[in-house]
């Protein structure tokens, strides 16, 4: 046993016989599809705004490149991996091939961590938009039924968190062909209405709102750069696909740096227009983008702003489902969770018990669990596993028994990973304690599962 034990690494020839049952039909425009339908949420509409008012002015769109650019750095080590070695599992895979058992599990748990929140959060926040969207058509719910479990406050469940979670499972447990269709077409939707956003706001822009550029200075600018770094992850999700993409030496990179770079223009076409139509000391309220388009009287597009971030959120949770199912698939594959988890089914070349599963723990927590004060840990989760990918790629390069210069490369190696990984620590740095706190009890939790059940039915056991 001992540490040469849990350090163990598992090998890339088994993950590739494992993973040979998935069926491989995503293209690069899939990859980019789902990366961009987990990175875009209704952040685009109220995070220029709020940042602006705030800590940037104007000069939040400098705010959102500065923050694409160290964003930019573990996106090119992901590609490198995703490109390398294409396995199922993302971050989780690629520590137990790299850097041993231990480490994979670590990550893996900091992955569920933040794919189970994040996906809980947005079902909870789509019940209450869709609550008001109804409205808006004379549809009021009952409030019973409209919350999480709160008697005091007259709420016993979010209906619509619960089911919009069974209906996106639903389409995934279809095929992961139908489920990208219906994907790429919301995507579309909500890119079109972004840009019709961006286009009926130009004729409203006044330059004058622009100045001060920076009203809070270079400080202010970068301040609202680490704030709004959050606003780009998601597109490590798009790793967790490679086991099903056709040529992934060439789509995974396309798809991960894709992603980021339209996420990039997107928000800063947002920022621009918005800051040029309102003055950005009143940007700071709950729906800055809505309020510019009332100002100028524009008051048809709210509704369609409104669609627009209900379709958000959906293309957010179809990803962050599908990876999460991908996820516990790996851990059962290895023997860490229990393995009817790592099933395939092979009529549809999806892992049927992990979705099933997964669905279940999301929607328990999205319907009945109040979780404003968990979303931070979503950002460690992510952070964590950032910065092992990052320093990750430094071991890669050094162990002859993976390939190596067979997909992407990152530029600039070894500076760009350290560059990477440090960058992740300091954003790591700038979390709340009651953040480090809570996640240090999580990943106290994971280590015992580990230990009490992980290591003894591993399948490198079976290898000893």
């Amino acid at each position: 046993m001992g540490l040469a034990r849990i350090f163990r690494r598992e090998n890339l020839d088994n993950y590739l016989k494992s993973d040979q049952h998935f069926a491989k039909t995503m293209s690069a425009k899939d990859l980019m599809s789902l990366g961009i339908g987990a990175v875009i949420g209704t952040g685009i509409f109220i995070l220029p705004g709020t940042i602006a008012a705030q800590y940037s002015g104007p000069g939040i769109v400098l705010s959102f490149l500065l923050a694409a650019v160290v964003c930019s750095t573990a996106a090119m080590c992901y590609a490198e991996f995703a490109s390398v070695l294409p396995v199922a599992g993302s971050a989780y895979s690629y520590g137990n091939l790299v850097f041993g058992e231990i480490i994979g599990w670590i990550l893996g748990w900091a992955l569920i961590l933040e794919y189970v929140l994040a996906v809980a959060a947005v079902a909870n926040a789509f019940g209450a938009y869709f609550k008001s969207f109804l409205a808006g058509f004379g549809v009021n719910l009952p409030t019973a039924i409209t919350g999480p479990y709160d008697p005091s406050h007259g709420t016993y469940g979010n209906i619509i968190a619960i089911l919009v979670v069974f209906l996106i499972s639903w389409l995934l447990n279809r095929g992961v062909r139908e489920s990208m269709r219906i994907n790429n077409a919301i995507v579309i939707v909500k890119i079109a209405i972004i840009i019709l956003f961006v286009v009926v706001g130009i004729f409203y822009v006044k330059p004058a709102n622009w100045q001060p550029f920076a009203p809070f200075g270079s400080k202010g600018i970068l301040r609202g750069a680490s704030t709004v770094f959050f606003a780009y992850l998601g597109f490590d999700v798009v790793s967790a696909s490679a086991a099903e993409v056709k040529n992934p030496k060439r789509n995974m990179p396309i798809g991960i740096i894709g992603t980021l770079i339209v996420a990039t223009v997107l928000y800063m076409m947002v920022a621009i227009v918005l800051t040029g139509m309102v003055h950005y000391t009143k940007l700071n309220v709950a729906d800055p983008v809505a309020l510019a388009l009332t100002l100028v009287h524009q008051n048809w597009t709210s509704g369609i702003i409104s669609l627009g971030a209900l379709a958000g959120m959906f293309t957010m949770m179809v990803t962050m489902i599908y990876s999460s199912s991908r996820l516990i698939y790996s851990v059962g594959r290895d023997g860490l969770l229990p393995k009817f988890l790592g099933k395939i089914d092979h009529q549809t070349g999806t892992p049927k018990h992990s979705l099933a599963v997964i669905t279940v723990v999301i929607a328990v927590l999205g319907g009945f669990v109040p979780l404003a004060q968990l979303t931070n840990l979503v950002n460690i989760g992510t952070l964590v596993a950032f910065l092992f990918v990052s320093f990750g790629i430094i071991r890669l390069r050094h162990l002859d028994n993976l390939p190596h210069n067979t997909g992407f490369q990152v530029p600039f190696y070894p500076v760009l990973p350290i560059v990477s990984g440090l960058l992740c620590f300091y954003m790591m740095l700038q979390l709340p304690a009651e953040t480090w706190i809570a996640s240090s009890i999580w990943f106290a939790l994971g280590l015992i599962i580990y230990f009490s059940y992980g290591l003894r039915h591993s399948r490198l056991n079976d290898q000893a």
